[in-house]
């Protein structure tokens, strides 16, 4: 019997995570390796398992799926990203595109579509919900370039509380002492928001999130 599809599975929700394994696991030719509950941890159980295939969600604590993608891809290029959510809203469908993700399925799908899905992006195809499809090809026939007028991706309530204390001047030190959180945590949202908003520092990030309406300046 050939190997079975290595899967990294990255969910923040245990119960979820479980259900998944389960119709994954089902038919035999799928092996679910190890299970994420957060981004930071997805990303340490790729490098360390380099599976066929990681399939993540978009929402989850540390990194994003998106963010998780793009670091998937630019450091194991040959692991295929399987996206699973409840959003099929364009930025985020877009945005996991551009990162570089090979399918991206709803959580509404059968059973049967999450499976086939696995097994298509392995075999190196793409595999879209029949609803994301259709949007991807109305954004295609549209002329536009991918992604064209969608909206940067939304930042997480704490990613929010974190940007509009840094507009306010405050250190990482003080704003970790605000949120009761670590410098290292908040080092690490920020890096986070960076990525999502495409800048390179404190200013850019909150001018941008200015533009976005997320804060304002009291």
């Amino acid at each position: 019997m050939s190997q079975p599809i290595c899967v990294v599975l990255a969910d923040d929700h245990a119960v979820v995570r479980k259900g998944i394994r389960e119709f994954l696991e089902e038919g035999g030719d799928i092996a679910v390796v190890a299970e994420a509950g957060d981004g930071e941890q997805a990303m340490a159980l790729v490098a360390a398992h380099q599976p066929d295939v990681a399939v993540l969600d978009i929402q989850m604590p540390g990194l994003s799926g998106i963010e998780v993608t793009r670091r998937i891809k630019a450091q194991f290029p040959d692991v295929r990203v399987l996206v699973l959510t409840a959003y099929d809203d364009d930025p985020y469908i877009f945005a996991l595109l551009q990162a570089g993700a090979s399918g991206y399925i709803l959580k509404t799908a059968d059973s049967s579509e999450l499976v086939r899905a696995v097994r298509a992006v392995h075999r190196g195809e793409s595999a879209l919900d029949p609803a994301v499809a259709q949007k991807v090809v109305q954004q295609l026939t549209s002329g536009r370039p991918l992604g064209t007028g969608t909206t940067v991706e939304a930042l997480t309530d704490r990613e929010v509380e974190v940007l509009r204390l840094a507009a306010k001047g405050l250190t990482n030190k003080a704003i970790g002492q605000r949120l009761a959180i670590s410098d290292r945590t908040v080092q690490g949202h920020l890096a986070n928001i960076y990525g999502k908003l495409n800048v390179n520092s404190r200013t850019e990030a909150v001018t941008e999130a200015l533009k976005q309406g997320w804060i304002t300046i009291e």
